[in-house]
């Protein structure tokens, strides 16, 4: 099959079936795009999830566009894109209809409650992937590769955005100035 084709197919697979958002997402672009068709390293894909937190706008939306372009260029990045919202574009007007009409419906919040909590079991999921890669450079974690400037910034940032009112993009700014220092 033609590449952007394959491009549009795959990310309209992961957008048609990942619930609960950019976080969530990450592990079913990873397994399609790193480890299925081997388009990209784990390295590059950490560096992708990494500007696409960066930059304005959703971070799946901002992930599929970055691996469109690195994987076929700007006509990637488009296909890439329009294949992840797609069906969460149709899904979301269906949606918004069934919630107008069942709203007041006992099982449907109590479906709903189902739907959060599967949506927090795919965050910690992208969570954990995002972790290891970052904190040991793979998923495989080894002690012995654990890096340490990783998790001091990490503990920084957390603490930054715990305790202080500065804005994400500031306490990025920051951390990777302390990198840059240690």
């Amino acid at each position: 099959m033609n590449l952007l084709l394959q491009l549009f197919f795959d990310f309209f697979k992961i957008g048609l079936f990942s619930i609960g958002g950019g976080y969530a997402i990450i592990p079913a672009i990873r397994d399609q795009v790193v480890i299925l068709r081997q388009w990209i390293t784990y390295q590059e894909f950490t560096d992708i999830i990494t500007i696409s937190q960066m930059t304005p706008g959703p971070l799946a939306v901002n992930t599929s566009t970055f691996v469109g372009m690195r994987v076929g260029g700007l006509a990637g990045a488009l296909l890439a894109t329009v294949g992840c919202i797609f069906m969460g574009v149709v899904i979301t007007v269906g949606l918004y209809k069934l919630f107008s009409k069942y709203s007041y419906s006992a099982y449907f919040k109590e479906m709903l409650k189902g739907l959060k909590s599967a949506s927090l079991g795919l965050i910690a999921s992208a969570a954990a992937i995002i972790l290891a890669l970052a904190f040991f450079g793979s998923e495989n974690i080894k002690l012995s590769a654990l890096n340490m400037s990783s998790v001091i910034i990490c503990m920084t940032a957390l603490i930054l955005v715990r305790k202080t009112k500065l804005n994400p993009i500031v306490i990025m700014i920051l951390c990777g100035m302390i990198n840059v220092i240690i």
